[in-house]
């Protein structure tokens, strides 16, 4: 089989950089592919992330979201493409409509993996403002790349470990507490922790996957759907003391949006759906999406025990 050439939107980024280093490890099956964006400016620290991939092996492709022409010339250049441009509060998800363009008109992309990587959007019309925002804006991007013919899957990855599990899913810090800590009314919701860097696996894996062909991968590992109570009990037997805990109820937590910037609204907003309304797990996954852990059983997850050792 021939290998595989794959273009990362984004590879200097949060997720972007670990899909960067997965395809550069799998160097017999693919030749990896990173967009050099014009934009880049006078980040040190993301030219010389990119140059080291350079040096890994990557081909380095320079194109502009600002110029129509140069996206088409580097989508020719590869058969799947991934992004993982950031939303927050840029609303940068809707960039991804000049490469969605750029796509169409190339005519020769087997696969496309859009920038989502968090919750299912699809199921989140719903949500409150202004967090639903990035929501809608990805269920735009949906929509232009169905209408647009394009080969696709999107990969739904729940909660990254090292923004949610690393701080025990508090609000305003990454690190782990070892007094006290906040749980969420009674914490006994069900949520997914999963480790950036099998995000970033489970993705590779999907690219040539007949399976995940115009799906949704939904990455959801077993042992890794844990309530917020379940996830402090791992730390406490870890620290060896148990945490004072402060719980906080729907309405009190909701109320504590007054006051906040958009941002600040918007993350109260998201922490509503994920621990009170259980927005990650209460559904079942259809045939328009299949599990990430069914589908590729030899990937060795990590585990939130072993995940938070590294904070001790």
């Amino acid at each position: 089989m021939a290998k595989r050439k794959v273009l990362v939107v984004g590879g200097t980024g949060y997720i972007g950089k670990r899909i960067v280093r997965a395809s550069l490890a799998q160097a017999d099956h693919i030749t990896t592919y990173v967009l050099q964006r014009r934009e880049m400016g006078y980040d040190i620290n993301k030219v010389q992330l990119l140059f080291s991939f350079k040096k890994q092996g990557a081909r380095l492709i320079e194109a502009s979201f600002s110029d129509h022409n140069s996206l088409v010339d580097a989508v020719k250049q590869v058969d799947v493409v991934i992004c993982t441009v950031c939303g927050g509060s840029s609303r940068a998800i809707l960039l991804q409509l000049k490469l969605v363009e750029a796509i169409k008109e190339a005519g020769n992309i087997k696969r496309f993996i859009p920038s989502e990587f968090g919750t299912d959007p699809s199921r989140m019309g719903h949500a409150l403002e202004p967090g639903r925002a990035t929501f809608d804006d990805k269920m735009v991007v949906r929509r232009a790349i169905e209408d647009s013919k394009i080969p696709f899957t999107y990969v739904t990855a729940n909660f990254f470990a090292g923004y949610f599990a690393a701080n025990l899913s508090q609000i305003k810090t990454l690190l782990p507490p070892k007094e006290k800590v906040t749980i969420y009314g009674d914490g006994n919701v069900k949520v997914v922790y999963v480790d950036e860097d099998d995000v970033a696996l489970y993705t590779i894996k999907t690219i040539d996957d007949p399976r995940t062909l115009n799906k949704t991968l939904h990455i959801r590992p077993p042992e890794n759907i844990l309530s917020q109570r379940e996830l402090v009990e791992k730390w406490e037997k870890l620290l060896g003391k148990e945490l004072e805990k402060i719980s906080i109820s729907q309405e009190d937590f909701l109320a504590s949006r007054k006051g906040l910037d958009r941002f600040g609204q918007a993350v109260v907003g998201h922490h509503y759906h994920f621990f009170y309304e259980g927005c990650l797990t209460n559904f079942e996954i259809g045939e328009e999406g299949e599990e990430a852990s069914e589908l590729y059983p030899d990937v060795k997850y990590i585990r939130m025990d072993e995940y938070l050792k590294l904070y001790l």
